[in-house]
């Protein structure tokens, strides 16, 4: 089985699951450290020539990361392409075990129910103790998340209701003055897509509490997912001091 992934999560998951049948990556795929396979080049603009070298038996990918077009290019070369959509954590779960059984998995791996156990287990918060937060994701210009995301749903089920969750569009671009005008309970800062430290970010919103997190946490699904609400619970409560 030869596998191209077009997506760091699913590079991550395939990875830790089957190892050996990973031949390429993109540029973005940073976990596990060490990876030593083909770069075919960034999540939206791949390279198809380079992918197609590798003669894969399946290339794995995702309906918001990778554009239609390369995708389509892929099958009309004879590529088998396999494409995830995840918008909530359960979603995730099954997309992770579709994915990882169409690479050869023999099994389910543990890591796989140890995110699904961390997930279902967690409390319901009581509507007192819920949140409201804006999460940018970019800056010059700022946008932040909307509607329907990923993301969205991790915040939501670690009790942390988003502003723009019922945007007309899923990642709009909000002016700053209409970030802070919101008056969220705090501000999300996750470290990627834009990397925001506690030097970049936090001085947009003076008197806001800001949770700087790690992105791979609240927007990866894969073997990060069983520690997610753990780390991401843990920066969250920080961001009340």
């Amino acid at each position: 089985m030869r596998v191209v992934s077009l997506v760091p999560s699913l590079t991550e998951a395939v990875a830790a699951t089957v190892p050996g049948v990973l031949v390429g990556a993109t540029d973005w795929c940073t976990h596990p450290a060490g990876l030593d396979v083909v770069r075919v080049g960034g999540t939206k603009n791949p390279g198809t020539d380079r992918v197609l070298a590798l003669a894969p038996d399946l290339v794995v990918a995702n309906e918001e990361e990778n554009r239609a077009p390369d995708l389509d290019a892929l099958r009309a070369a004879g590529v088998e392409v396999l494409v995830t959509e995840v918008r909530t954590v359960p979603q995730a779960l099954t997309e992770l075990d579709r994915v990882l059984t169409a690479c050869g998995a023999p099994s389910r791996p543990r890591w796989l129910d140890e995110a699904e156990a961390a997930w279902s287990s967690l409390p319901s918060p009581a509507p007192g103790q819920r949140r409201t937060a804006v999460v940018p994701i970019w800056r010059r210009p700022w946008m932040v998340l909307g509607r329907d995301t990923f993301a969205g749903d991790v915040l939501a089920r670690l009790g942390i209701d988003h502003v723009h969750a019922s945007h007309a569009e899923r990642y709009p671009k909000v002016p700053v003055e209409e970030l802070r005008a919101a008056r969220p309970d705090l501000v999300v800062l996750p470290d990627e897509p834009y990397r925001f430290t506690a030097d970049d970010g936090p001085e947009a919103f003076p008197g806001l509490p800001c949770a700087l997190v790690d992105g791979r946490y609240l927007t990866w699904y894969g073997p990060s997912l069983a520690a997610a609400p753990r780390v991401l619970g843990a920066a969250l409560r920080a961001a009340r001091r």
